[in-house]
């Protein structure tokens, strides 16, 4: 029998236009001070102690936080020696005899500038146009803490019972949550018996509903190192006789990856797709048709008056659904060295070295990947050259547990009154390691992973932008999720 859905249910269009006010008002002003403060993750600023950027971003949070004055509510920024800040803060049960918990997430750290942004744009100068907030961060997802708060706020003002709501903000999910384990260790007590976890750091298939990730994909990236020589010598001299050190780092990843179709080699890393996910990439399939692939920035240009346009792996939606969710990639994101092409001259370089970054089915183990990649790069290195593999990060992937009546229930009906559609289900490519740790520790709690990273939003890369309406529309969902929550 499906558990009874709480007779004090929030009143939509009003909450909608409150949480909108919210956005406007006060939210936006701080997104935009934030996205102006390069608050790097540690991986991309080893020195983040000394710069205090991390625990300004996340000490101008929990002033914000507090000002919003919401009953019940206790705060605290948890530093523990050498590890980046978390914020945790705590709101006290409305709803009478509630042993329930919802857990709210989010982090404030950023990914670094990376290049291309449009002329008039830039990673730490927010502008905000047609309903979009650019900058680094707004989207990915320091929006989070803040859409966190509107949410309960909305809740109290229309005096409907809640339960008690925890929220962990962390500064190391983008190296891979390095910092999280301990803090969860350290605040696991604090934490209550978890129903609900609301995760506001993914992303959508569309502005036009809500969208819940299904799945995430686990990572391993580090730093694959080819010596060959000392130091540079005049390639007329030696070309032909010492071996480049990049077409030895080709030979050495054509080990892990096959070039032409770019399948990861290994049988290990790759998994069997759930037959629910499945079923569920079809039905999103038939929703986003060829937006699935349309809506990345592809390269063109002009041939004999046509444009040529850069295609996909596959141009079949429900492949392409499943190739940037359950399949295992390679990418290369950094070089060193190589020299800047204006000052490239003659010279057989001594060594390749590439940042790679492994993306990994959700049902594959992060940590017996790295160790097969290994061996697998540096053993029998071609011309006894000095092949390094250095594993910077790593996390496995995270698939949801079964959705509960009430919960599709209370997301449907979410969407259907915020956004007049209903909720669509996605697997998404990133990762956060988070999940698949709340997941082992609260194993009955129902997960609603979403986000505003819908498309041509570009976390990661340039001209990363917030879509205003469709957070806050995000914002009264969540509200009217945690309402329903039995």
């Amino acid at each position: 029998m499906n558990a009874r859905i709480p007779d004090h249910t929030l009143q939509s269009a009003p909450a909608l236009e409150r949480i909108g006010q919210v956005w406007d008002e006060s939210i936006l002003p701080q997104l935009t001070d934030y996205i102006r403060i390069p608050a790097k993750s540690p991986l991309f600023a080893p020195d983040w102690e000394q710069q205090g950027l991390l625990d300004t971003v996340v000490r101008n949070a929990a002033t914000w936080v507090e000002d919003q004055k919401v009953a019940g509510l206790t705060l605290e920024v948890v530093h523990l020696p050498g590890r980046t800040p978390v914020l945790f803060f705590e709101i006290a049960a409305t709803r009478a005899a509630s042993p329930q918990t919802v857990l709210m997430y989010g982090h404030l750290d950023k990914q670094p500038e990376f290049s291309g942004w449009r002329a008039d744009l830039g990673p730490w100068t927010p502008q905000y146009e047609d309903g979009k907030l650019y900058g680094r961060g707004g989207a990915d997802d320091g929006y989070a803490v803040y859409a966190s708060i509107a949410a309960v706020q909305e809740l109290q003002r229309q005096g409907v019972p809640h339960p008690r709501i925890v929220g962990l903000i962390e500064t190391s999910e983008e190296s891979g949550s390095r910092d999280l384990l301990p803090y969860i260790d350290a605040l696991k007590t604090r934490l209550g018996e978890v129903a609900l976890v609301v995760c506001l750091d993914s992303g959508a298939g569309n502005y036009d509903q809500l969208w819940l990730t299904t799945s995430l994909r686990g990572m391993a990236s580090g730093t694959l190192k080819v010596e060959i020589l000392t130091e540079g010598i005049h390639s007329g001299d030696a070309s032909g006789l010492v071996p480049s050190s990049f077409r030895i780092m080709r030979q050495v990843l054509d080990r892990l990856e096959d070039s032409a179709t770019g399948r990861l080699l290994p049988a290990s890393f790759h998994c069997e797709v759930p037959a629910e996910r499945l079923a569920q990439a079809r039905a999103t399939a038939a929703i986003l048709g060829e937006e699935v692939y349309r809506r990345f920035p592809w390269a063109h240009h002009d041939c004999g008056g046509s444009t040529i346009v850069a295609l996909p792996t596959t141009t079949d939606p429900v492949q392409a659904l499943l190739k940037r969710t359950w399949e295992p990639t390679l990418s290369v994101t950094g070089a060193e060295g190589f020299p800047a092409l204006q000052d490239a001259g003659n010279v057989l370089r001594p060594y390749t070295a590439f940042k790679l970054s492994l993306r990994l089915p959700p049902l594959v183990d992060a940590a017996q990947c790295v160790q097969e990649m290994k061996a697998l790069l540096e053993d029998n290195a071609p011309y006894q050259a000095q092949v390094t593999w250095e594993s910077a990060s790593g996390a496995n992937g995270w698939n949801a547990p079964e959705t509960a009546p009430w919960f599709a229930q209370a997301l449907d009906a979410a969407s259907q009154a915020h956004f007049g559609a209903p909720c669509g289900f996605i697997g998404q490519g990133g990762t956060i390691p988070l999940m698949g740790m709340l997941s082992q520790g609260f194993p009955q709690a129902q997960m609603m992973v979403c986000g505003v990273l819908g498309p041509k939003s570009n976390a990661h890369g340039p001209n990363e932008f917030l879509h205003v309406p469709y957070a806050k529309k995000l914002t009264a969902a969540v509200a009217q999720v945690i309402a329903s929550l039995p």
